[in-house]
């Protein structure tokens, strides 16, 4: 209906301009911090000097290739394609995982401590044991960010799977569909907003942990700048890192977010 269309995109843009305000505000804080003198310039550089930190890293032609050989750019697409990758095994295994689980009781009686287990590990408890066994190249930056994703989506697929209502799946069984049609049409659609709110903290975890996973043999990735301008106090380099996979963070949580609405239009509509 145009009248609901309306509102709803009224809503929207209220939205933005709410979260534009608020960067703006923080923004404002920020350089009020710094001209106040609270820290000094080394502690805490302004939003100008990581400006500059930006234009100067992201221009190879600076007599560094941006920074340590590298652009920001460039290095923002190494670490985005690690956590994209460990981000869709772990994503893989989750939900095939979790779905099985969900189905069956006794293997959800079996793999549930274990998946708690791993969830409850912060990355850097075995990222040491990853680089042993896969050595220091991109193997174990991946497996860590794999291993970070998987819990979170195991778990909401499980509860996802588990909270369908059994009155769809009787119905479907009495329709004469077979047990695979019923996990196709009836388990799976009614579980995706579920299990997509676990892909989306999945993606969140793995994209946090790639300073993690970059502290071996990871210099070439945006969480390797981190690292290094940290042990050279470069600051402005390090909160420009923080901030590039801050915003970069914020708008794949975006998309993910425009999937979830997607795919499940029917979610938090009044």
């Amino acid at each position: 209906m145009p009248h609901v269309d309306t509102r709803t995109a009224l809503s929207a843009s209220r939205s933005v301009l709410v979260r534009v305000a608020a960067v703006v505000v923080l923004l404002a804080i920020w350089e009020l911090l710094v001209l106040a003198e609270f820290w000094p310039p080394a502690i805490l550089p302004g939003p100008g000097q990581v400006w500059n930190q930006l234009l100067a890293t992201s221009d190879a032609g600076n007599g560094q290739g941006g920074y340590a050989g590298s652009t920001v750019v460039e290095r923002l697409g190494v670490s985005l394609r690690r956590v994209g990758y460990g981000s869709a095994y772990g994503v893989l295994i989750g939900v095939g995982l979790g779905l099985v689980m969900g189905l069956v009781p006794l293997v959800r009686a079996v793999t549930e401590p274990f998946v708690t287990f791993l969830r409850a590990l912060p990355p850097l408890a075995y990222l040491s044991l990853l680089v042993i066994w896969f050595g220091i190249d991109e193997e174990p930056k991946v497996y860590l960010l794999m291993v970070a994703a998987f819990p979170p989506v195991a778990v909401a697929t499980a509860a996802a799977v588990t909270g369908v209502n059994r009155q769809y799946v009787e119905a479907a069984h009495a329709l004469g569909a077979s047990r695979a049609n019923v996990v196709t049409t009836v388990i799976l659609p009614a579980s995706a907003p579920e299990i997509l709110t676990g892909v989306r903290l999945a993606v969140g975890i793995a994209y946090s942990s790639v300073v993690a996973a970059e502290t071996v043999n990871g210099a070439d990735g945006i969480g390797g700048m981190v690292l290094n301008a940290q042990r050279y106090n470069q600051t402005a380099v390090v909160m420009l890192g923080l901030v590039v996979i801050g915003v970069t963070g914020l708008l794949i949580d975006t998309a993910i977010l425009a999937l979830q609405r997607a795919l499940s239009p029917w979610r938090g509509l009044a």
